[in-house]
């Protein structure tokens, strides 16, 4: 290959001193009256070839093939969108350095040197500035900017603020059924490191959490699968090293979207940096049943609880309910009355007493 390369180069500087020597002597350019025999440009050509082919082929040769391998590995390393957009801008800033360029055409040879200096530096430019905004460009919209007849195409309007799972949400499953009632709006976003972290809790050796992230990977599936609203995997590009929960509150203040989790730290992390977040727990609790004071049911007392002489009661939906003086009747469904109602970070308290027969 290296032989190859130094062969075609001194070919192309053969070819060059010919050409130089034909228009300097043979076309009489400066006046000179300098006669030669036909054979002296192609015996020059010859020897300048020789010349660059013994001394200067090899270490250009090794040079370029050296910036040509650094070339090949930026390019292999940039994933299709930052290669894409680093054409583009390349060819955008070729298209303004020639419309620039236009005004030096008359200049002869000064005018030339100028417009490549233009092309050379409105290239160099335009990939500089695609690749500094590459996290910014979405292809959605330029998709509708640029080609409004195709998107009108389209059927399915998605109405409301976009809403990015976490991991802790799809791995607890009841977005899922969340999702297909149609009380949520607005598209689905499923970051790529989400994903990327569904799999290996998958591929965990602990099998507790091989079976979390094995439950995670099959509510995702399905939520790909319902049709109540639109889910996109979306991958985010980051310039240093983040942990995930940082990357979501990145991506969601990006986007302009609502985080949706059930993990109460990542809840308080959001809220003091201004991104919205729909808590699963919180909305859980909310839709619980009222139960006022002094309203009558009926339970089954399942435990001992901590003061004495109390018993644990639950709902269905999971409500604990502490009754004064049913430890007696553990096993037995007993009627209840409520005394009071405590709302908990955790959750929901219910207060009761025995009922006198």
């Amino acid at each position: 290959m290296k032989r190859l390369v130094e062969i075609i180069m001194s070919l192309i500087v053969m070819a060059a001193t010919y050409a130089l020597v034909h228009i300097l002597f043979i076309s009489n350019l400066f006046q000179w009256h300098i006669s030669m025999p036909f054979y002296v440009p192609a015996g020059l050509a010859v020897f300048t070839g020789l010349i660059f082919y013994l001394f200067l082929s090899s270490p250009l040769t090794e040079m370029m093939l050296k910036r040509l391998s650094q070339t090949e590995e930026k390019l292999t390393k940039m994933n299709v969108k930052e290669l894409a957009l680093s054409v583009l801008g390349c060819v955008v800033g070729l298209i303004i350095a020639n419309l620039i360029g236009v005004a030096f055409s008359g200049f002869g040879a000064i005018g030339t040197f100028i417009v490549v200096l233009l092309n050379i530096t409105f290239g160099f430019l335009g990939i500089r500035v695609a690749k500094r905004k590459k996290d910014e460009f979405n292809v959605k919209s330029w998709q509708k900017m640029i080609l409004p007849a195709l998107t009108s195409q389209e059927k399915v309007f998605v109405y409301g603020r976009p809403k990015i799972l976490d991991t802790s949400v799809i791995i607890d499953g009841r977005i899922l059924d969340l999702l297909q009632t149609g009380f949520i709006e607005g598209k689905i976003i499923i970051p790529d490191f989400v994903l990327d972290e569904l799999r290996h809790i998958a591929d965990s050796a602990d099998g507790l959490k091989r079976n979390r992230g094995r439950r995670g990977l099959d509510i995702l599936n399905e939520i790909q699968k319902q049709v109540a609203v639109s889910v996109e995997i979306v991958e985010f590009t980051k310039k240093q090293p983040m942990e995930v929960d940082s990357m979501l509150l990145k991506m969601a203040e990006g986007m302009d979207a609502f985080v949706v989790t059930n993990d109460y730290n990542l809840n308080k992390v959001a809220e003091f940096q201004g991104v919205r977040v729909l808590n699963i727990n919180e909305l859980a609790n909310a839709i619980k049943p009222v139960v006022l004071p002094g309203e009558e049911m009926q339970v089954t007392i399942i435990k001992s609880g901590k003061e004495s002489g109390q018993g644990v009661a639950y709902l269905n939906d999971g409500t604990m309910i502490v009754v004064d003086g049913g430890n007696k009747f553990i096993g037995e469904n007993r009627n209840v009355v409520v005394t009071s109602v405590l709302q908990t970070a955790a959750g929901r308290m219910i207060f009761a007493k025995m009922l006198a027969a």
